[in-house]
């Protein structure tokens, strides 16, 4: 009998200990750390959020509801960790001699919301109580200072994204960022914008990984998408490299690099499998040739210069999607971004088909 109440203490003490790491992973550590209690509120709170969904018609009203996911699936946390620091409490208050459980509960909710209602006596228990109620000003604390950060980095996100609408369009299209920049005559300037959008992925890889709750805070609008937008940039800096008969930038083989690298450390973060090291033609891509020929078709109508080996071009570009395909497509999927050329037009729109095909083709690969 006498180990009984020592393995519960412990036991005890464990909850608290792992609410607290739990805490720590999610609001402190500056880089991207595996949290499974968080990621479980997310996955539940989204499997709400899908069966809702399924009664949307359209994408206006999914997205509409998609708006609140993030927020309340963050706002759930601090419930769901005073919860467990209280069921941990409470098993080392009965544990070193509260004589009920209900004793115990209540002795560990005065303690926790700083209510007072249940005074406690000795120092064992006094001590408890103290350091119980510590751990719950520290855990709001924690959410109030987290949310300034976030929503900074969200705003430095969507500036961006905001902006890409005069030169891409709405939804953002790399062609027609090609055909605007042509028609004011300036091609010669698109390396201003991939050294814009090579620091924008830097960016985000840093504020997206380590906060990764901001991945699912949606753009003001329902026609824009941070991913959609990071889509559309790296298939115009991808087609700028393949078929665009101007000088070679290297800032263009920049933003590509940056932001392949950012959308892989990001889909890291939820372990989706991807080839590390793809090559065309062995790994495919989710543009056809179709398509790539009707852009070119497009391209050479308005007179922009493009270079004439027209099938050299193709594996160019194929080459630079490569890296990124199937990642941009994960994240459309799992961001429920809007429909976009070559981005979100394409990507399965129910994420765990997409989670399930990826593992059987990434074991099959293997």
């Amino acid at each position: 009998m006498f180990f009984a109440p020592l393995i519960v203490f412990f036991f005890g003490a464990a909850i608290a200990l792992g609410t607290v790491l739990s805490a720590v992973r999610t609001f402190v550590v500056p880089r991207s750390t595996q949290d499974y209690l968080s990621r479980a509120v997310f996955r539940t709170i989204r499997l709400f959020f899908e069966v809702v969904n399924r009664f949307a018609r359209t994408y206006i009203q999914r997205d509409s509801v998609m708006a609140f996911y993030a927020p309340i699936s963050l706002l759930t946390l601090v419930p769901v960790w005073l919860t467990l620091i209280t069921l941990g409490y409470m098993c080392m208050f009965w544990a070193s001699g509260i004589p009920t459980w209900f004793d115990a509960f209540k002795t560990s909710g005065s303690a926790l919301l700083t209510l007072g209602f249940a005074p406690v006596e000795g120092l064992l228990h006094t001590v408890l109580s103290f350091s119980e109620a510590m751990i719950g000003l520290i855990l709001i604390a924690l959410l109030i200072a987290y949310l300034p950060t976030m929503y900074a980095a969200f705003q430095r996100r969507e500036l961006a994204v905001t902006l890409l609408e005069v030169r891409a369009g709405k939804p953002p299209s790399a062609v027609e960022m090609i055909e605007r920049y042509y028609r004011i005559h300036s091609l010669d300037n698109l390396g201003q914008m991939w050294q814009t959008w090579e620091q924008w992925f830097a960016d985000i890889e840093e504020s997206h990984t380590s906060l990764p709750a901001i991945n699912f805070f949606r753009s003001p609008t329902s026609d824009r998408s941070w991913v959609t937008a990071a889509g559309a940039v790296l298939d115009a800096a991808a087609l700028s490299r393949s078929i665009l008969d101007i000088p070679k930038d290297a800032r263009a083989d920049l933003c590509i690099r940056a932001g392949f690298l950012a959308l892989r450390r990001i889909v890291d973060f939820y372990n989706f499998p991807y080839n590390a090291n793809p090559r065309f033609p062995n790994d495919p891509i989710s543009i056809r040739r179709e398509e790539f020929d009707a852009v070119y078709d497009r391209l050479a109508g308005q007179g922009v210069p493009l270079k004439p080996d027209r099938e050299q071009g193709w594996l160019d570009f194929a080459g630079w999607r490569v890296n990124y395909d199937v990642v941009l497509l994960a994240l459309c999927t799992l961001t429920m971004a809007p429909p976009a050329p070559w981005s979100a037009d394409r990507a399965p729109q129910h994420i765990h088909d997409f989670y399930r095909q990826r593992r059987e083709t990434h074991g099959s690969e293997k």
